[in-house]
């Protein structure tokens, strides 16, 4: 390795070194400006379009904002109604719920009774009630504390204020920001750098706008097909499964582990309980043959279980921050380590 090599190495690796340990050290604050970026990455294209109407960018920008708030505001307090009623409706019921789990493994227990002569079926029966209440009691004071908590009201007061202001200004200059980056990048490497650049733009585009794509559909598939079963919390179930779905495999198996506890504790019959696994089998065969290779495609180089664990890592280390940088740079990782891969067996040590 020559000394230019050698020393373009250090740099590039104190450069990753210092993004680290700032994104790490400014972790919760950083979330309403990731938002902004996002978005400003999300719609440049739209922005694109209408400036090709003789638009100025700021105008284009304007609009585009408008938009998407006139879109996600009413529809955001159409589902917070929606979810507030469901879950009155299922607090109100939770008692009735409770008394026929409880009867439905009656026989279960008096079985185990048989088999085990010194096991009280009162017992057993106070002692299954007594935890399915605390239990509920338990995720009833998890949902109020993450919703009322100082630090998730900051939190979404921040996104609420903060991210529209960064989005309009990211959105606004995106381009300036592009060409500015591009001038600093070093001259010796700059067509390789946009070449890899470009690779993980495209990545990333195809990924992002697909997978939001099939989230929304497979929310809407699942959360009507629950709500005409009848189940309750039905179209909150169905809509949490597919917000989740961008997690390989953990919406739909998270949505049908709750539909199938509300429904087992809901119905007296057996043909809604097979309707429920009827809509995850129909979800799992319109997402696996339809909605990813349309939406998503095969080609965009992110493999499902990299995927999982860029976001589950993500999310670990860094909280729901994680979870909105993890694709990224998951991407970017992927497109870097092919890169390397390539150079590597055009090498000598390779060969």
């Amino acid at each position: 390795m020559t000394r230019n090599s050698s020393r373009a190495v250090w740099f590039w690796l104190g450069v990753f070194i210092f993004f680290v340990t700032f994104v790490y050290l400014l972790r919760s604050i950083l979330l309403p400006f990731v938002a902004g970026i996002i978005i400003g990455y999300l719609f440049d294209p739209l922005a694109d379009r209408l400036e090709k109407l003789k638009l100025n960018r700021s105008a284009a920008t304007s609009i585009v904002l408008l938009g998407v708030v006139l879109i996600i505001i009413p529809a955001f307090l159409a589902v917070a109604h929606i979810a507030d009623s469901q879950i009155r409706a299922f607090i109100a019921a939770a008692p009735k719920y409770i008394a026929s789990v409880n009867h439905k493994l009656s026989p279960l227990i008096s079985s185990l009774q048989e088999s085990f002569p010194s096991l009280s079926k009162e017992g057993v029966m106070q002692y299954l009630q007594d935890n399915i209440s605390n239990g509920f009691k338990i995720f009833v004071r998890i949902l109020q504390k993450l919703l009322t908590g100082g630090y998730a009201l900051f939190n979404i007061v921040s996104l609420l204020l903060i991210t529209p202001v960064v989005a309009f200004y990211m959105l606004r200059d995106w381009d300036k920001f592009i060409t500015h980056t591009d001038d600093l990048l070093p001259k010796s490497h700059k067509k390789e750098i946009r070449t890899q650049a470009k690779a993980i733009d495209r990545i990333l585009s195809a990924f992002i706008r697909g997978q939001v794509a099939v989230c929304l559909t497979l929310g809407t598939f699942y959360a009507v097909g629950l709500s005409l079963i009848g189940l309750d919390l039905g179209l909150m179930v169905g809509m949490i499964a597919g917000v989740i779905s961008f997690i390989p495999y953990v919406g739909s198996i998270t949505g049908f582990a709750l539909s199938m506890m509300i429904a087992f504790a809901q119905f007296d019959s057996i043909y809604p309980i097979i309707a429920v696994i009827g809509v995850f089998v129909c979800g799992q065969i319109l997402e696996g043959y339809f909605l990813t290779p349309k939406l998503v495609g095969d080609s965009v180089g992110l493999h499902p279980v990299w995927v999982m664990f860029a976001l589950l890592s993500g999310g670990a280390l860094l909280g729901f921050l994680g979870l909105m940088i993890a694709v990224p740079l998951a991407a970017v990782i992927g497109v870097l380590m092919r890169y390397f891969i390539d150079k590597y067996k055009h090498s000598a040590i390779y060969k």
